[in-house]
């Protein structure tokens, strides 16, 4: 309180910020890992677009609306679970994390992964045996990722393997095929570029945890090799993707879709990673962590570049 009695204006901006943090709402969106939960929204909207462009009409808005409940709570399962059982290594690494910071109960964390596993596993039933097959292998690469005895976070090919082949196979191949009942070409592409692209994701979301993940013997390739070592593989592994996606795929999709939208989507894309690379600095924890965001925002456009391609070619 001011000597007039009146809170001041700091103190009134870190009460409205504290019980911004407490209210459930806000809570349930920072434990789902916000730009996870973006990233497969997008990933399906995308590939129902897709869907829609190849047959040249939209699959039924229904089943658009079942297989995102069904994807996004598989999300937070996973990001849930991983929370769960990492709430030491969050304590150092991410502090701000919900379980970390002390505003969300691991009983009443392990309800919402609960009910986040549940309720997917009952809608895929309702929608068939592809839909059902990729949220069982989502959510059991999320339980080896990240439970003991297996706990394949701790083996850091193993972990990128997981991350990877959720992004670019279980979702891109099972939702699509739950959509369209077929794999079109374009779907093949967004894999191969989504694979080193997830690869990458996988690799540099290390980067800033260094302090966390040697503290608790989690031996990443961070730990292992270096910060910068693991950054230029990343990039290397982001720029190879993106040079497939320029040079390879536009001749070969050009029945599918536009080519000079793919050609020249991706490119500027490239160069702006390029750009954003410039600033990054893997010893710099808060620099690091903005261009790894920034890399995610690449994956959300790639989900926006395909489909553009696609319906402009309709």
């Amino acid at each position: 309180m001011s000597r007039t009695g009146a809170a001041s204006p700091a103190g009134a901006a870190r009460a409205t910020a504290t019980e911004a943090r407490a209210n459930p709402l806000v809570v349930l969106w920072r434990f789902s890992r916000p730009h996870t939960v973006i990233g497969t929204a997008l990933s399906i909207i995308g590939l129902y677009a897709i869907a829609a462009a190849e047959a040249g009409a939209a699959p039924p808005a229904w089943d658009l609306l079942a297989t995102l409940v069904a994807g996004l709570t598989v999300n937070i399962a996973i990001v849930g679970v991983n929370q769960i059982t990492d709430v030491e290594i969050d304590r150092v690494n991410k502090p701000y994390l919900p379980i970390a910071a002390g505003e969300l109960s691991p009983a009443a964390a392990k309800v919402i992964v609960a009910v986040c596993t549940v309720v997917p596993l009952g809608l895929a039933l309702t929608q068939g045996v592809w839909e059902t097959t990729a949220v069982a292998a989502g959510l059991a690469v999320g339980a080896v990722y990240s439970l003991p005895p297996f706990r394949l976070k701790r083996y850091p090919v193993a972990a990128s393997l997981c991350i990877s082949g959720v992004r670019s196979v279980v979702v891109n191949l099972g939702v699509y095929w739950h959509f369209a009942g077929q794999i079109d070409p374009p779907v093949i592409a967004l894999c191969l570029f989504v694979l080193p692209f997830s690869l990458a994701i996988a690799i540099l979301k290390d980067v800033p945890d260094i302090e966390g993940d040697r503290r608790y013997s989690i031996r990443t390739f961070t730990v292992r090799l270096g910060p910068e070592r693991v950054f230029r593989a990343g990039l290397a592994a982001l720029l190879i993707a993106y040079a497939g996606m320029i040079v390879v795929a536009p001749p070969l999709l050009s029945d599918y879709a536009n080519p000079v939208v793919l050609a020249v989507g991706h490119a500027l894309a490239a160069m702006l990673l390029l750009y954003w690379a410039r600033t990054a600095n893997p010893r710099y924890h808060t620099k690091f962590t903005r261009f790894y965001m920034r890399v995610w925002a690449l994956f959300f456009l790639e989900y926006l570049l395909v489909p553009a391609a696609c319906l402009a070619n309709w």
